[in-house]
């Protein structure tokens, strides 16, 4: 844990150091902007209508997508991971540490947006606080998902951006809305239905797990551990082979 330390305190000063953060800061923002002006100019846009299309739909894939991808993949594409490799440091370690930090961050921003825009907008069916926790909730967990996701896509490929960019347009905004299989495969659909399963256990409407919510919460966990592990992997292999 002391041999991570360091290494998770350096990607978080890389990430926060640059113009990308507060790009990130202000579009985590958004959700909490539209919630204000609706507020104000007394709109019918209420918490559910925003969370979907712009905080599990967008601001949260993007900026994980952007952290994600920095947390590891700046070193590894100016070949700077070399020098972290050759300490007597555990792969798994690494890509816990750069994956965490990046993940950390990402629920640091959107989480707290998540919850002022619900308690900003109010709600149709539940309580404004009651939907502001559930989605908050399942926004940390999605947000794991996303981020470890573009981490170990980064240690494949330097293009990791403009993938997982890709992935989001078309994958997530695009065929999972088309196709009714694919929804298994969606980080998105998963986090939504999380949400919405959460909503109704906070609010004592049904059991947590009682309509798919544990297949949800399965499904992003294992996308977690997945992205893990393929990232150790693969700085594991990058050293065998002294890198691309």
């Amino acid at each position: 844990m002391i041999r991570t330390m360091p290494i998770a305190a350096l990607t978080l000063r890389s990430l926060v150091d640059r113009r990308r953060f507060w790009l990130m800061v202000l579009l985590a923002g958004v959700p909490v902007l539209i919630a204000l002006i609706g507020r104000t100019f007394g709109g019918s846009m209420r918490g559910e209508e925003i969370f979907d299309p712009l905080v599990v739909s967008t601001v949260l894939p993007l900026v994980a997508l952007v952290f994600g991808t920095a947390a590891l993949g700046s070193e590894m594409d100016d070949g700077t991971i070399v020098y972290l490799l050759t300490k007597p440091i555990r792969r798994l370690r690494i890509a816990l540490a750069k994956g965490v930090t990046a993940t950390l961050l990402t629920i640091a921003l959107v989480v707290p947006a998540t919850i002022l825009t619900g308690l900003i907008a109010g709600t149709g069916r539940f309580e404004p606080g009651e939907a502001a926790l559930a989605y908050a909730l399942a926004v940390a967990v999605g947000g794991a998902a996303y981020t470890m996701a573009f981490v170990a896509l980064s240690a494949f490929t330097s293009r990791a951006l403009a993938i997982g960019l890709a992935y989001i347009l078309l994958w997530e905004g695009v065929l999972a809305g088309l196709f009714e299989g694919t929804k298994t495969f969606s980080v998105r659909h998963a986090t939504l239905d999380l949400a919405a399963e959460l909503q109704a256990a906070i609010s004592g409407v049904a059991a947590f797990g009682a309509d798919g919510g544990m297949t949800a919460l399965v499904v992003l966990v294992v996308v977690i551990v997945g992205a893990v592990g393929l990232a150790t992997w693969r700085l594991s292999r990058f050293q065998l082979t002294g890198g691309d």
